[in-house]
């Protein structure tokens, strides 16, 4: 949610920016900034009020001491006719809250300047190539779904008769190779500094609205509605809420957070190719960083997390590419995307892994998050990336290190982590 405080200060400035993101945000902008004015107004008749009785309040103690009755009579009259006038503006007040926070709600993430205007994907930035051309073909390979089936690692079909489409079983050596994975990302992000959590797959609303699944993404959340709760859809939910409504010293920051998590997503209008095999699914694991920094450092640690997602995918030796993402691409709540993209030689396409964002203030005003600068306490910036999905990198390990023998070479860094050098 973009702060008030900022949308008064530039609305042209974010007007502008969210044409970027082919959001037309002008007549949103107005009706805010309309109803901020009407608030302010109310709120500083609301202080006058309130000044008011307190005065009156000292009146009738004072009358009622020198036994000026029928004086400390008038002055209650007056008293409660002063009360009343405060619940009624009370009342405006909270319903001009509401209805401003209703018409924020709906105002994306301006992005940053130096994000490219674009309207898809195919109009993304190869900011990196981690690769040598030509890139591996698919002569001669077989894709990662087929090649699962000969190893007898990862079955499909069971998952879909015991659950459905989407949440496959991981067997014997496909349940040993998910487990090196996170094991190799959780010890590379301690290496790193990150202090790993272990946190809840579920959440509640509050949690969700906090870092912009809810209201946006509410679609798309497997919801338990006895309980109100969430399954989530990445670990970055209930770590970036970690902190929620706290002040936090600026000697805290930064705070380097990562966990492991199942993620649930329902995944909705998603078909053909794209869903094909472990290409896009309903319950995958993925490994998470986070990081919440003053603003004045945010983008240089993104970049410094973008280095770090890259060096994971290096370690599996896998060709790679890093993508700015275009406005017309990003997110809701992103102010700035960076996507890493693994090549599938079976395929001949490239699978995002991770996608590294800065989110500025937009999660931590949701969140009341802030820390004490001075004395004025100021809304911290909040990042994150995958670190990383496991699913894509897999298929990209099956069909990359597959050997003519029908064996599956696993890189150096993961061997010691699965405790062999093959599949």
């Amino acid at each position: 949610m973009i702060e008030i405080a900022r949308l008064r200060s530039a609305p042209e400035a974010i007007i502008q920016a969210l044409r970027k993101k082919h959001f037309e945000a002008a007549p949103l902008v107005e009706q805010a900034l309309a109803y901020d004015e009407e608030r302010r107004h109310t709120q500083a008749e609301l202080d006058t009020l309130r000044n008011q009785l307190n005065t009156l309040s000292r009146q009738i103690g004072e009358a009622m001491r020198q036994k000026d009755t029928s004086r400390a009579e008038a002055l209650k009259t007056e008293s409660l006719s002063c009360k009343n006038l405060i619940s009624e503006k009370e009342k405006q007040l909270t319903d001009l809250e509401a209805k401003l926070e209703e018409i924020l709600l709906r105002l994306p993430n301006p992005p940053h300047e130096s994000v490219p205007p674009g309207s898809s994907s195919a109009d993304n930035v190869v900011v990196h190539q981690g690769y040598t051309d030509p890139l591996p073909g698919a002569e001669g390979r077989l894709p990662h779904w087929e090649m699962a089936e000969r190893l007898g690692i990862i079955d499909f079909t069971r998952g879909a008769k015991v659950t459905g489409t989407g949440f496959p079983f991981y067997v014997g050596a496909g349940a040993k190779l998910q487990r090196a994975l996170i094991q190799f990302f959780l010890a590379e992000a301690e290496k790193a500094g990150y202090t790993e959590i272990e946190a809840p797959f579920l959440v509640n609303p509050t949690t969700a609205f906090g870092t912009g699944q809810l209201p946006d993404k509410d679609a798309q959340m497997y919801y338990i509605p006895l309980d109100e709760l969430y399954l989530i859809p990445t670990a970055e939910v209930p770590l970036t809420n970690f902190y929620r409504e706290e002040i936090l010293e600026e000697s805290q920051l930064p705070i380097k957070l990562c966990g492991y998590s199942p993620c649930f997503r329902r995944e909705a209008g998603s078909y053909g190719k794209d869903v094909r095999g472990l290409n896009r699914l309903h319950q995958f694991d993925k490994v998470e960083i986070v990081q919440i920094v003053q603003p004045e450092v945010s983008y240089e640690v993104l970049e410094t997390m973008r280095l770090y997602v890259q060096s994971l995918v290096e370690k599996l030796e896998l060709p790679y590419r890093t993508v700015l993402l275009c406005g017309g691409d990003m997110s809701f709540a992103s102010a700035k995307t960076y996507d890493v993209e693994v090549w599938s030689p079976a395929q001949e396409r490239w699978l995002e892994v991770s996608s590294i964002s800065n989110f500025e203030t937009f999660q931590s005003y949701r969140m009341k998050l802030r820390y004490r600068k001075g004395k004025t306490p100021t809304y911290v910036h909040t990042l994150n990336g995958s670190a990383l999905a496991l699913p894509r990198i897999v298929a990209a390990l099956l069909e990359t290190h597959q050997t003519p023998t029908g064996r599956v070479r696993l890189p150096k860094a993961l061997q010691p982590y699965y405790g062999q050098a093959w599949l």
